[in-house]
């Protein structure tokens, strides 16, 4: 077999991360983005990285990467905003300093019609751009990296825009549908975390009369070290709580867990009403249930929300829970329940494909429209009955790794 020869350079896409400064923990897809970023620092293969800002495309090689990451991980502190970042006077703070290191530390910049000749000059032929965040899927940046003799590989995380458009933000739709044309027109290659998710976008797609090829590869379930000392006072680890991890948005269905508990609260006695930990922010379109999380009395006794928490704070509310709840209508992976299970808390889910297919047996699947078996499932587990593999095992099930994505991805490059 002929020698295929040393493996292309690698573009890695930053600009999500970047944009994330000074916006709280970090999101799944920007976890995703961080993962990338250390894979490709270790390789020896030479990587290059590519942020998109106000004043243009900054590119980056290896040590400028590595210095972002110091910053973007909290190991180095942002410098001091140089004096074109200082004349954005409507740009955070924060951004100000990113702003100025990024001029600082990038190999070089180009405005976008200047994109295509400054990837050609640094990169080598045949150079793979990997976009995971969805940050510059644009015709133009896909022409560009054309241009250039680069190759272009998208990841498409999920088609939940498309398919539950009454969940999403105004005006979302229609720029995700934008992106998605774009990365059918001009991706090489799409990667998928699932096989649900390639089957949503092969779906999606083929209007379009052009499918790219589409690889399979599970992400990585690698949750925090769980930080104890993180954990915010209202956890009461000597009662029995739950937890449900997630942006508080339509989509994931926290209303069935308040109606849960206000039923919880009308027919238990004050002291078997469970707690409930909500660890995520606020998102959109969810205004009743913001109210009842504002208003309503049982969830001051009983349900607790929790903004901002760490990694490792979430690992240890997570770990000292009873079992995870995830009833959401739809999700693309579902990293919360996948690694709950990697710390050994049981988890309770909607019945959903990805859930079967990244999952297994391993989880309890409930219908979410049924919040009897929901409400009794969550008092057989408060009451001390655990059930599944995982509880009853003491055993951590076999989950996708990070080597096992990176090889999947590599492969089918």
């Amino acid at each position: 077999m002929a020698d295929p020869g040393p493996a292309p350079a690698r573009l890695l896409d930053l600009t999500r991360l970047v944009s994330r400064v000074d916006r709280g923990p970090w999101t799944g897809i920007d976890r995703v983005e961080a993962a990338w970023l250390a894979r490709l620092l270790g390789d020896e293969t030479e990587p290059f990285g590519l942020v998109r800002r106000s004043g243009g495309f900054f590119l980056f090689d290896r040590a400028g990467m590595a210095a972002l990451r110091a910053r973007l991980t909290g190991a180095v502190p942002w410098g001091a905003p140089d004096w074109r970042a200082r004349l954005r006077l409507r740009a955070r703070p924060a951004m100000r300093a990113v702003e100025g290191d990024l001029r600082r530390l990038a190999l070089a910049r180009a405005a976008k019609p200047g994109l295509a000749r400054m990837l050609g000059r640094h990169l080598p032929a045949g150079t793979c751009w990997f976009n995971l965040g969805h940050s510059n899927l644009d015709d133009g940046v896909f022409a560009a990296v054309r241009a250039a003799g680069g190759r272009s590989i998208v990841m498409v995380h999920d088609m939940i825009p498309l398919d539950w458009p009454d969940f999403q933000r105004p005006g979302t739709v229609e720029r995700f549908a934008d992106k998605m044309q774009a990365v059918a027109v001009g991706a090489d290659l799409v990667i998928c975390p699932s096989e649900a998710a390639a089957a949503d976008v092969r779906r999606h797609f083929a209007p379009v009369r052009r499918v790219p090829e589409i690889a399979v590869a599970p992400l990585g379930v690698a949750p925090a070290m769980p930080d104890r000392r993180a954990l915010p006072e209202a956890v009461d680890p000597a009662r029995p709580y739950f937890v449900v991890v997630g942006t508080i948005e339509p989509r994931k269905n926290h209303a069935l867990l308040l109606d849960i508990w206000d039923d919880f609260a009308e027919y238990l006695a004050p002291g078997d009403v469970p707690a409930l930990h909500i660890a995520g922010a606020r998102g959109w379109a969810n205004e009743d249930v913001f109210a009842r999380l504002d208003n309503a009395p049982v969830m001051r006794r009983h349900v607790f929300e929790h903004n901002g928490l760490g990694d490792g704070a979430v690992s240890a509310l997570v770990s000292g829970a009873r079992a995870l709840l995830m009833p959401s209508h739809a999700e693309g992976f579902g990293l919360p329940p996948a690694e709950a299970l990697a710390l050994g808390t049981p988890a309770i889910v909607g019945d959903l494909p990805v859930y079967r297919e990244v999952l297994g047996n391993n989880p309890v699947y409930l219908n979410t429209h049924d919040m009897y078996s929901w409400a009794n499932e969550i008092l057989e587990f408060a009451r001390g009955r655990n059930r599944g593999p995982t509880a009853a095992s003491g055993g951590v099930p076999e989950l996708p790794t990070w080597q096992a994505h990176f090889d999947l991805v590599f492969k089918a490059l």
